[in-house]
């Protein structure tokens, strides 16, 4: 049995739809006191009446938006126990097409936008004493690509090797890194693409099939329970095994 999060305080940046808003029930779920932060008003004050969870308005690619994030915890919550650093866009693009503001705008999200949010909630994270951060990287870019995501494979990529290095450097602190690494989820976005596309990506899994936000949730609050405190600067890929055949003939001989 896990040591239960009930009362602890998190955050879920990108927690209004999607994986975060996933991550967000699970521990909400569990327990825990959440703040989910999006920038689109209506969906945030949606999914936190949806959820029972309390909810902010911010763009975490403006420092001082992540500091209001950071101090609207502890005002609410009592502090800052664990942030789940989620916050992600993935516009489609082809590098032939793709503009200096297209670069800007991903980089600024997922990188920026994680560095920014983990600098800002370090204080009440070191005064917890059981801090976690816990960043929504992708198989896409440290494992694989996709055409069309290149600046998101990128992002991707980059937010590991920071998580590498602030993790050696929160670790005197009390404070553990780590990362979840989605495969093929499935999420709002994913089903506009249609059956066709999600029957394609079902096939290439060799679970059979595509994992749901929960799948996602349950990892991130794995690595925030105390069971999990001797565990840092780590990437744990959940994806169904999507990662593991050579090549499409591998399925077929399963």
């Amino acid at each position: 049995m896990f040591t239960s999060v009930a009362g602890r305080s998190v955050i879920v940046t990108g927690g209004t739809k999607g994986i975060g808003k996933g991550i967000a029930k699970v521990f909400a779920g569990a327990g825990a006191r959440v703040l989910i932060v999006g920038r689109d008003a209506e969906a945030a004050s949606a999914a936190a009446d949806e959820l029972g969870v309390s909810y902010l308005v911010a763009d975490v690619s403006k420092a001082q938006d992540c500091v209001r994030i950071a101090r609207t915890a502890v005002e609410r919550h009592g502090g800052v126990d664990v942030l789940c650093a989620n916050a992600g866009i993935f516009p489609d693009k082809r590098l032939t097409d793709m503009t200096e503001e297209d670069i800007d705008n991903v980089l600024g999200v997922n990188v920026k936008g994680t560095m920014l949010c983990v600098q800002a909630c370090l204080a009440p994270l070191q005064a917890s004493g059981r801090g976690r951060v816990i960043l929504t990287s992708s198989i896409t870019g440290p494992f694989t690509g996709y055409p069309g995501w290149s600046h998101y494979g990128a992002s991707k990529a980059a937010q590991l090797g920071f998580m590498r290095t602030a993790a050696m450097e929160l670790a005197p602190k009390g404070i553990t890194m780590n990362a979840v690494l989605p495969g093929n989820i499935l999420t709002e976005s994913l089903v506009e693409h249609g059956e066709d596309y999600l029957r394609g990506m079902r096939a290439a899994i060799p679970l059979g099939r595509l994992g749901s936000v929960e799948d996602i949730g349950n990892a991130c609050l794995f690595l925030a329970t105390d069971e999990a405190a001797y565990i840092t600067g780590h990437s744990l890929v959940v994806d169904g095994g999507q990662i593991l055949p050579e090549s499409q003939e591998a399925l077929g001989l399963m």
